[in-house]
């Protein structure tokens, strides 16, 4: 079974700054909300020894480190958490969303919920993109979507766009489910790692969007800075083996997150203040392989319930923030956990279950119905207007 997981879920050798695209980190992530454990210091006063005699042991230096990391991540808030679910479970998510109460969802997304759109995952061993990438001869799969790479040769990244563009790409349910939400007055912001535009084909509104990781909706040229629209990258991708700059003939480039560039300034002036006001977290379709994207999962009040849509539980502890007592991360399994749920499947059908659970099957299908029918009244108008083009040549 082939995992659904971000579509940048990509690894690298090292790290860069919080700012940028990075790897799973074995730190803990910038905003966990959990209670700061106990000192571990004997209680009774012992007399002052000189300086030259104190030792550091292992495990005050331990507990120095979880200090500084408590200080400097802002850590250690001992409020207890309100338990909001009035149980754990699908159910009281359900419950929860039926009461009223719950106003300010947000939602985060990864590759996982395109692959029935007809987009491959990238880490499938037969199926992803980064098992089809041989021929290229790169440096390492990951290279693909490295910017000083891109600068050298660019061909490859392209060859990768024609898989990412089918020619009939339409959005899934999953992205249907969530504009619903948004008809609703329930989504507060919708938060993508993907890139291939599909949640504005569903017609959720870009103010509603985050695109984490950029998008294909516009680019812009490596030299010059001209920009393009979509439908002119489309042509020249399926025209050309590199796009390039009606002025200037420099390459044109998606404007799409690469390793070693910034994440979007929306990216970080929207996250604070949308998971300051979230009330309920929805992950589809992604393994929280990506940092900064992945640490989102935290920045919610540590009472607020956590959903996950995927092919498998994911995003929990690591091992360094158990050590460490941190208590960062989603935790499905514990008889502590009150707020974490895990709806296990596709993400076409645990968004077709939670709509089905809430009421909402008719009026998801009914959208769904809805933006058929236009998208083959437009298929139709591009057709027609394709096919009138020849006949006006001749007559002139």
């Amino acid at each position: 079974m082939e995992k659904e997981g971000g579509v940048e879920e990509r690894l690298l050798s090292e790290a860069p700054d919080e700012e940028t695209l990075a790897p799973e980190s074995t730190a803990a992530p910038a905003a966990c909300s959990s209670s700061k454990p106990s000192s571990s210091k004997a209680s009774g006063a012992s007399p002052a020894k000189p300086e030259e005699e104190k030792a550091e042991k292992p495990g005050d230096l331990l507990s120095h480190l979880s200090d500084f990391l408590y200080q400097k991540l802002g850590l250690g808030n001992d409020e207890e958490p309100v338990h909001i679910l009035d149980e754990p479970t699908i159910d009281g998510i359900v419950r929860y969303i039926k009461s009223g109460k719950c106003k300010n969802i947000i939602a985060m997304i990864g590759a996982g919920i395109s692959t029935a759109a007809g987009i491959p995952d990238f880490r499938s061993p037969n199926s992803g993109i980064y098992s089809k990438l041989g021929k290229f001869n790169l440096p390492s799969p990951e290279a693909i979507f490295e910017i000083g790479y891109f600068r050298r040769n660019p061909a490859p990244f392209f060859a990768l766009a024609r898989q990412l563009f089918p020619k009939d790409l339409k959005p899934t349910l999953s992205h249907y489910f969530l504009r619903l939400l948004h008809q609703k007055g329930l989504l507060l912001r919708l938060y993508t790692q993907n890139i291939d535009c599909l949640e504005r084909l569903a017609g959720i509104p870009a103010e509603a969007i985050v695109e984490a990781h950029g998008t294909f909706h516009t680019s812009h040229c490596l030299s010059c800075n001209r920009e393009y629209s979509l439908d002119w990258l489309r042509e020249r991708i399926a025209a050309e083996p590199v796009p390039l700059c009606l002025d200037c003939n420099s390459p044109v480039k998606p404007d799409i997150v690469f390793f070693g560039e910034r994440l979007p300034d929306r990216f970080f002036d929207l996250s604070e203040e949308d998971f300051a006001s979230c009330d309920l977290l929805l992950i589809v379709g992604t393994s929280l392989q990506v940092q900064p994207f992945a640490g989102l999962v935290d920045k919610v009040h540590n009472s607020i319930p956590r959903l996950l849509i995927n092919l498998e539980k994911c995003g929990q502890d690591n091992l360094v923030s158990k050590i460490l007592g941190l208590g960062c991360g989603l935790d499905f399994d514990s008889e502590a956990n009150f707020r974490d749920v895990a709806l296990i499947g596709t993400c076409d059908n645990g968004c077709r279950e939670m709509a089905d659970r809430l009421g909402w099957k008719d009026d998801l299908m009914q959208l769904i119905d809805q933006a058929d029918a236009t998208n083959a009244e437009q298929t139709a108008q591009q057709e027609s207007q394709h096919a009138e083009a020849p006949k006006k040549n001749e007559s002139q």
